[in-house]
């Protein structure tokens, strides 16, 4: 782990990236949205399964708004969560319990 002293002799943070995602989808597929932890607010879950379908679920804390992106259903449209389900998807067994896990940890 890489710590840096603050001026106050405690230790701080270093923000470099812990995680990188990279697309999968053709640009048919429209452009992915860049999402980043640095505010508190922001709740982030990716999920990708087999055949490369990838899922980003955000929560803002703030506002209260959740939503689903995905590679195949055109990364440009923000599907709205609510209760840990979407209207109008069809997610498989393991996409829907993924989802229903970041509601789940979003809201806690």
């Amino acid at each position: 782990m890489t710590a840096v002293t603050t001026a106050g002799g405690g230790e701080g943070h270093v923000a470099v990236p812990i995680l990188t995602v990279y697309n999968h989808h053709t640009v048919a597929c429209g452009t992915p949205p860049a999402y980043s932890n640095e505010s508190a607010d922001l709740y982030i879950g990716y999920f990708a399964n087999r055949y490369g379908e990838q899922w980003i679920f955000t929560f803002d804390r703030a506002t209260g708004m959740a939503s689903l992106r995905g590679g195949d259903v055109d990364w440009t449209t923000a599907h709205v969560v609510r209760d840990g389900r979407v209207d109008g998807l069809i997610l498989s067994p393991e996409e829907a319990a993924w989802l229903q896990a970041c509601w789940s940890a979003a809201r806690t």
